[in-house]
């Protein structure tokens, strides 16, 4: 009996955006296609893996000190990992599979879809960092993702035309916080949901979105789950 080897554990990153307003906060979900090789027919945030051509990404603004800091914590084995290629994916695939942008009308031109059309330079420094997991052992494909919460405000454009993306999600909607954990959703972007509560609950609408005090890191590198703080 061959024993089959676990898949390599690739960066990733993925977006949260929380829509606020005097009645509560919605977020912005999809449901991944039935045969999708990862999490299929479960719904998620927009997000997806760091490609090599994000490391070298024009981006407007960068990411913030506190958030390059903290996502230099717990590396894996191997080559560190790039705070700018991570913000990047994020960005890129929020644009892909949702068609929507975070950008500013000032800042090196970039060749992304949706970015390259309106002139747009991809804006980093709207990314709060507030959760990280890596896939355990035993899936088909096996990630280190770093999940980032952004405030539906900075969105360039309309919220709800989602008339650029591409068909990797369907159903995207705009779903009330307390409603969205009664879905079809991964065990971690459940976790996720109940973090995204408990940060925002003691703000309103009206205040910037909060950086967490840490961020929970669900550490499955080896055989023995691990739960940790990046402080």
């Amino acid at each position: 009996m061959t024993v089959q080897e676990s898949p390599p554990i690739r960066d990733a990153a993925t977006i949260v955006l929380l829509r606020r307003h005097a009645g509560g906060s919605s977020v912005l979900m999809g449901m991944r296609g039935v045969k999708a090789v990862f999490m299929p027919s479960k719904y998620v945030f927009p997000g997806g893996a760091v490609d090599p051509a994000d490391a070298l990404a024009p981006l407007a603004r960068p990411l913030s000190e506190m958030n390059r800091r903290r996502l230099l914590e717990e590396p894996r084995e191997g080559p560190p990992p790039d705070p700018h290629a991570i913000a990047a994916a994020a960005l890129r695939e929020l644009a892909e599979e949702t068609g929507l942008l975070i950008g500013a009308s000032q800042g090196p031109a970039s060749n992304w879809p949706g970015y390259a059309e309106t002139g747009l330079s991809p804006d980093a420094s709207k990314l709060h960092y507030v959760f990280r997991a890596i896939t355990p052992p035993g899936r088909p494909r096996r990630f280190d993702a770093r999940f980032f919460v952004v405030d539906a405000d900075v969105i360039s454009g309309d919220p709800d035309d989602f008339g650029r993306a591409c068909d990797e999600l369907s159903h995207l909607h705009w779903v009330p916080l307390p409603e969205a954990r009664a879905l079809d959703l991964p065990f971690i972007t459940e976790v996720v949901l109940a973090e995204i509560a408990e940060l925002t609950g003691s703000v309103t609408h009206h205040d910037p979105l909060p950086l967490p005090d840490t961020v929970p890191f669900f550490d499955n590198r080896g055989s023995a789950p691990r739960f940790a703080q990046i402080v």
